[in-house]
């Protein structure tokens, strides 16, 4: 099974991807592999309709190479800020309109349900959550000392990608 986790977001979009093995002495399916992860990045200078063919064009072009079984997306729950709900819902679009076209199905988590899932409470730090999902997915193999806000971005969606593959079970 492999999952497609996605933070939605029209300059910075997030992608995990996550393969969902089998335990093969517990025969649980419990245990993940990080196949891929980063961001897909449009630049400041072009326009909304640009940014979005931009999203739309990359996120083909991870669905053809990786072929997942599911994609995840974190939908928008609450914006304080009206400036950027717009490019987000737009970008958001996008990524339902890439999975669909592609059959790929697609399952929404809000913020909250991610957090439960990871760490077992809704309303957990941004920092616990990011220790829990590096914890559980095994990221230290990967050099992420230092800070990046698109790291960040990434690893919100490997999140989202992990609370399918743990919320989901009856998918599988």
């Amino acid at each position: 099974m492999i999952i497609l986790g996605i933070d939605p977001g029209s300059a910075i979009m997030g992608f995990g991807i996550l393969k969902k093995i089998k335990d093969c002495e517990k025969g649980e399916d419990k245990k993940f592999e990080v196949i891929d992860f980063g961001c897909i990045t449009t630049l400041a200078t072009f326009s909304a309709g640009e940014r979005l063919e931009q999203l739309y064009n990359q996120l083909n072009l991870l669905i053809k190479k990786h072929k997942p079984d599911l994609m995840s997306v974190e939908s928008l729950f609450f914006f304080k800020n009206l400036k950027t709900v717009m490019p987000v819902s737009q970008a958001k679009g996008v990524i339902l309109l890439a999975g669909t076209q592609k059959k790929v199905p697609i399952i929404e988590f809000t913020p909250l349900q991610v957090k439960m899932a990871i760490t077992g409470y809704g309303r957990a730090e941004k920092k616990q959550v990011l220790e829990m999902i590096k914890k559980t997915l095994d990221l230290s193999k990967f050099n992420l000392k230092e800070k990046n806000r698109k790291k960040d971005y990434a690893i919100d969606a490997l999140g989202v990608a992990l609370c399918a593959g743990l919320h989901n079970k009856y998918l599988f």
